[in-house]
Order: structure tokens, then C-alpha cells, then sequence
């Protein structure tokens, strides 16, 4: 019996809820952390970049207009599919990352429980950031957080899936949709969760998967009209300023990268990326006349 010939993956964008090549039909070459040949990964192009925004845009208001309990829920599906994937996970963080099989189970489930964990906030940082402010008159004065838009997401550089994880999940969970660019080195594991997003019940366009060179499509992101806000995860200091710069343009709401290593992506996370990408309406409401007692009811 002859032997089988291996069928390699292919891998793909992520854009709208569908898995294209980029547009330029360019790839490159994806490497473990010895230097051998894994995939060919998509060299995203700017027009990709653009399509990316337009799908997120579409996708805005009917999942920022969803209830914050139907976004818990989806997000906890996508949580599910990942548990089901999660050796795939395993022997692509493992590869990308030169990490033992054990240590790249513990960034798999660390990611997995991450998701569960922002799934659990979607109907509940309201209450924290949100509330009643008491005011001088007769009035109810409300102020609740919404979601900034559209937020174009720079996935962290070395932490190929643990990284990517907590800073995609919290972009969501609050009612915003993202264009991703993976890490330039080690792209697969999020070019693989476009995968699992497409076979949960997340919309189209929520979340859109970009992989190639950070600077080429990073750059068209922070001028970009259309985008409300960026986060610098996956920016070296140099590329974060020209970023920084350009999203001055249409007054993006930024969030600088910080120094951080696999330890401190471990850590249990805050609600600051979540709080990072939320603006605050206030609402006021006349009560009628204060009677004797204070209150009109």
C-alpha cells in the first residue's frame, strides 16, 4: 500500500463571517521557534484592511444592540468550540512558541478560561461602571456605558494565543467589534479561532482576523476614518508613536501598549480592557415636583 501524501492547512483571513485570501494574493512563510516551515500565512494588503473595517462597521449595530446576556451567551459558545479544538491549540502554541507540550496546555487552558471569564462580564460591567449619580433637583441622573465602535486590535507579538485572547474577548464582550491583526511571527493560532468564530453563533463581522506585516496594515487602521479605536498590544515603541500620530486625525481613543511578558498575560485580568474601549452616556429625567417628603411618588 502506497503511502498517504499529507494534506496540509491551508490558512485564511477571517473577514465578515467568511475566510478569503488577501486580495493581493501574497503569502508568507510561517516558522516554528527552530526556524522550520509550518504554513504559508495571507500577507494582508491594505484594501484587506479597509474590507475588514466595512465588515466590522455592518456588523456594529446589530451586536452592540444586542442584550449584554445573548453576547455572555455567545461568548461562552466560542468558549465551548475552543475546549473541543483545544489540542489543535495545544500543537500550534506549542510550534509557534517553542514551548513544551505541557507548557502550551497551560497557555491553551489559561486562554479558554480567560474567554469564560469575559464571557461572565458581559452583563455585569455596567453595574460596575455605570449607576445613579444623586443630583440637586428633580431629576434622575443616569449614567450607563456603550460600546466606542469599531476597534482595531494589535495582537500581541510573542503570546500567540493567551495574548490574543485577552485582548480580542474584552473588545467584544462590551458590545464592539474588532479587525485583528494577529502577531506577525506566530499568526496560526488566531487565523485558527476565525475558524471556531465561524462555527459559533458570533455574527459576521464582530471579530475579523487579519495575519501579515504589522506595520503595512496597521497603518492604514490608525488613519482610517471609520475606525473609533486601536489598541497598541502588538506595537514595538517606535510603530506605537507613528500609530498614535495618525489616530490623532479623527481623535481614536488609544490604548498604549504596555511592557508585558507571558507572565504578566497569565495574570488575573481587570476590567481596564474592557473600561479602555466603553464611552458613558449620561441621561437626565425629570421626576416632577418634590413633595414634603422629598420625592413626587
Amino acid at each position: 500500500m502506497s503511502e498517504r501524501l499529507s494534506v496540509f492547512k491551508t490558512y485564511k483571513l477571517y473577514v465578515g463571517g467568511k475566510f478569503p485570501r488577501s486580495e493581493s494574493g501574497r503569502v508568507y512563510e510561517v516558522t516554528d521557534a527552530k526556524g522550520k516551515w509550518l504554513a504559508n500565512a495571507p500577507l494582508s494588503s491594505r484594501k484587506d484592511a479597509r474590507d475588514a473595517v466595512v465588515a466590522a462597521r455592518k456588523a456594529f449595530g446589530g451586536w452592540s444592540g444586542a442584550t449584554a446576556y445573548n453576547r455572555g451567551q455567545i461568548l461562552y459558545r466560542v468558549a465551548e468550540m475552543l475546549e473541543g479544538r483545544r489540542e489543535q491549540y495545544v500543537a500550534e502554541v506549542a510550534g509557534a512558541e517553542g514551548l513544551s507540550k505541557s507548557k502550551a496546555a497551560a497557555q491553551v487552558d489559561a486562554a479558554i478560561d480567560r474567554w469564560v471569564w469575559y464571557a461572565g462580564w458581559t452583563d455585569k460591567i455596567a453595574q460596575v461602571v455605570g449607576g445613579g449619580n444623586p443630583v440637586a433637583g428633580p431629576y434622575f441622573n443616569l449614567s450607563s456605558p456603550e460600546p466606542t465602535g469599531v476597534v482595531a486590535v494589535l495582537a500581541p507579538q510573542d503570546s500567540s494565543f493567551l495574548g490574543l485572547v485577552s485582548v480580542v474577548a474584552p473588545v467584544i464582550a462590551t458590545g464592539n467589534t474588532a479587525v485583528v491583526v494577529a502577531s506577525e511571527r506566530h499568526p496560526l493560532p488566531a487565523l485558527s479561532l476565525g475558524e471556531v468564530l465561524a462555527t459559533s453563533d458570533l455574527p459576521g463581522g464582530v471579530v475579523n482576523i487579519l495575519s501579515g506585516r504589522t506595520t503595512e496594515i496597521a497603518a492604514p487602521l490608525a488613519a482610517h476614518q471609520d475606525v473609533n479605536a486601536i489598541d497598541l498590544a502588538g506595537a514595538g515603541e517606535e510603530l506605537a508613536k507613528e500609530l498614535e500620530t495618525a489616530a490623532a486625525d479623527n481623535l481614536k481613543r488609544v490604548l498604549r501598549p504596555q511592557p508585558v511578558d507571558d507572565a504578566d498575560w497569565s495574570a488575573t485580568p481587570g476590567t481596564e480592557r474592557m473600561t479602555a474601549f466603553l464611552e458613558t452616556k449620561t441621561v437626565w429625567h425629570p421626576t416632577g415636583a418634590l413633595g414634603a417628603s422629598g420625592s413626587s411618588y
